[in-house]
């Protein structure tokens, strides 16, 4: 591991105040990145930055709200000159229920939040990357975007979305040194586990044939290495995080 790999490079992580984004923060300051937190959490993102030293920054951001992205984005710029990095980890699993029962303004949320908020972070860091001719782009997808999880109709479908608007963005790109990627992980124990039922969180669990649930670790070393400059050749792809789960 080259400890010095990110040095010099800013890197922009979203609902990187806790769960997957936070053990991707830790990972990249540990390489050197100078990491911002972008978080609606500004309290909990201000703690994060503050842990992890080099220069971290905490904005308080709502990735769903349009104007709260491009004024995080403006604000951002005059105390950086470029970033290198994005992740965007921020989202939610939503409400269980069926499609004939589900509540229409539930199902907007999670779109407005999952897949508004990544088009939004998306855009606003892509023509900055462009112009300098260099970046990485991951967005966190899920295995539910790839198969659709029964009772989970908006976050699958939210999340379908994702992948299919990171492989759109990385062909865009591709005649530049910018890779967009996402991933797609198996559930992982964070915070997101509140939002969803004891016996959905069960049928997630029955699906992973390694038998147990993703460790924030592990995510952030395949993210981590898809935001490093290894990472010259491969874009608009989705890797799996889903344990043996997704079977393409």
């Amino acid at each position: 591991m080259n400890t010095q790999e990110f040095a010099g490079q800013v890197a922009v992580v979203t609902g990187g105040a806790q769960g997957i984004g936070g053990a991707v923060a830790d990972h990249l300051t540990e390489r050197g990145a100078q990491v911002v937190i972008w978080d609606m959490d500004l309290k909990l993102a201000q703690q994060k930055a503050g842990g992890l030293g080099n220069g971290a920054i905490a904005q308080a951001v709502d990735i769903a709200d349009w104007n709260s992205v491009s004024n995080a984005h403006v604000d951002l710029l005059t105390q950086v000159d470029r970033v290198d990095i994005l992740v965007n980890s921020a989202g939610i699993a939503g409400s269980n229920a069926p499609v004939a029962d589900y509540d229409v303004g539930e199902f907007s949320r999670i779109v407005q939040i999952n897949l508004m908020g990544t088009f939004y972070v998306n855009r606003v860091f892509a023509a900055g990357m462009r112009k300098q001719n260099y970046g990485r782009i991951v967005n966190i997808a899920s295995v539910a975007g790839k198969e659709g999880n029964p009772n989970a109709s908006a976050y699958s479908a939210s999340k379908a979305g994702v992948i299919g608007l990171t492989k759109s963005l990385g062909k865009e790109l591709a005649d530049v040194d910018v890779a967009v990627n996402c991933v797609t992980p198996a559930a992982a124990r964070t915070r997101i586990f509140d939002q969803m039922g004891q016996e959905h969180i069960d049928y997630m669990l029955s699906k992973i044939p390694r038998g147990r649930f993703l460790e924030l670790n592990e995510a952030a070393a395949m993210i981590v290495w898809l935001a490093s400059r290894e990472n010259s050749f491969t874009t608009a792809s989705t890797f799996d995080l889903s344990g043996g789960r997704a079977t393409y």
